[in-house]
């Protein structure tokens, strides 16, 4: 009775919560570093190209372990995936903590990136093996909220915790929580359900025969569907990470003056429009029983937030800038809608790929950002005008929304309708 009890009462309530509080944390240690960019580069006496490199090697491998990893998540099952991602999260944090040049430093970030590849993908398939297709496409949108949460828990609280300690100790004790949770994660997932002879219930029985991976694999690179889903993750997410994750705080308080404290107060307004942009986005896409047009939408919006940079000479009102930081904070929540085109796109076991594919498109423009704005504003430096370096580097971002835009134009309505397998055009 115990078990008939967890698994229909409820047990699937402590994976989703297991699961999603990990997940704020490893959302946590991925955007604090954007706190600290002044006082790497002079500690570690670098160039803001440098720390350009330093904040995109984790996206790097991110990104290009994406399709390797939703390969191996769809055959092998996500539960270890995971669980082994926020160990190497966790160490890559505590070794970052303790790094004394910056080879350790760029060291400790790849190791972040590899666990971080490991993240989002298996997080998918795992709510979609414990809950019911309904019950999937609003709990992604909380997942996303999770991690909007993290996002903020990152900022003024880990503002104010770096100005009493030093950057140094809160990264260590975010660290070992990782690593802490690593076991509760293993428990959940894993010992508990053999003990209690519990199965995901929404798993899939299908065999996957070892010669789909390649053929899977092959039909995503040809599948129209999956390039948008690619390249509207490029436009949304990559330009949002990338630049509130390194060159958001140092924005305000090099064209704004603002302390840290201010900085890490301005965008959080980002951070609070990516909490609500999963939600109502979700909700608006299912009352319309679409996803492409709302998806435009945020595309749109995006896009003119981003020009709106460039039209106003790189620093707008500060009433203006707080608006465009909701935008575009919002529209990185709404990024939830490419999985959710995804889902519904293609088979089960094509999923994993397809979304791993997605998302290496986020973080492809994550890692191309924080590089091309460090050497612009390399380049203006040499000439005492980093305001004009601010205002040419918002060129990267506008530019790389519009090609979320393309993506977002290019989603077929009808493929997600009828469900049919990966073509090559729709």
């Amino acid at each position: 009775m115990e078990t008939e009890t967890e698994q229909k009462g409820g047990y699937k309530w402590i994976v989703f919560t297991t699961v999603l509080f990990a997940y704020f944390l490893i959302v946590s240690q991925r955007t604090a570093p954007g706190l600290i960019t002044d006082q790497l580069m002079d500690e570690f006496h670098i160039s803001a190209s440098t720390l350009g490199v330093l904040a995109g090697i984790q996206f790097v491998s991110y990104a290009g372990l994406q399709v390797p990893f939703g390969v191996l998540a769809d055959r092998f099952g996500p539960a270890y995936f995971l669980i082994i991602g926020t160990l190497l999260d966790g160490l890559g944090t505590v070794l970052y903590s303790s790094a004394s040049h910056e080879a350790i430093l760029m060291t400790a970030r790849l190791l972040v990136g590899v666990g971080d590849a490991m993240i989002w993908i298996n997080i998918v398939l795992i709510l979609s093996q414990w809950f019911s297709k309904k019950e999937f496409a609003a709990l992604l949108g909380w997942a996303g909220m999770c991690g909007s949460l993290g996002s903020i828990m990152a900022t003024l609280p880990f503002s104010y915790w770096i100005a009493a300690t030093g950057w140094r100790a809160p990264f260590l004790t975010l660290g070992l929580a990782l690593c802490a949770w690593t076991a509760l994660l293993y428990f959940v997932l894993v010992k508990r359900p053999k003990q209690l002879k519990l199965a995901p219930p929404y798993a899939s029985q299908q065999s996957k025969q070892q010669k789909s991976v390649l053929s899977i694999i092959r039909r995503v690179f040809q599948s129209r569907q999956a390039w948008a889903a690619f390249f509207c993750h490029f436009g949304l997410v990559g330009t949002y990470v990338g630049f509130i994750g390194s060159w958001a705080v140092p924005y305000g308080m090099t064209v704004y003056h603002m302390t840290r404290a201010e900085a890490s107060q301005l965008i959080m307004l980002g951070l609070l429009g990516a909490l609500i942009g999963g939600p109502i986005t979700g909700w608006i896409s299912t009352r319309l029983h679409m996803r492409r047009l709302p998806y435009i939408i945020v595309h749109l919006l995006t896009f003119l937030s981003w020009t709106s940079f460039l039209v106003m000479g790189g620093k707008p009102p500060l009433p203006v800038l707080m608006v465009l930081y909701v935008l575009i904070g919002y529209a990185n929540g709404a990024s939830m809608l490419t999985f959710a085109v995804v889902r519904h796109s293609f088979l089960e076991e094509e999923v994993g790929v397809v979304s791993g594919f997605a998302n290496m498109g986020g973080f492809l423009s994550a890692v191309l950002l924080p590089i091309l704005f460090g050497a612009v504003l390399d380049h203006f430096e040499a000439t005492a005008s980093v305001h004009i370096g601010y205002w040419y580097g918002f060129s990267i971002p506008a530019f790389f929304s519009f090609i979320g835009l393309l993506g977002g134009f290019a989603i077929s309505e009808k493929q997600y309708k009828s469900k049919t397998k990966l073509q090559p055009s729709a």
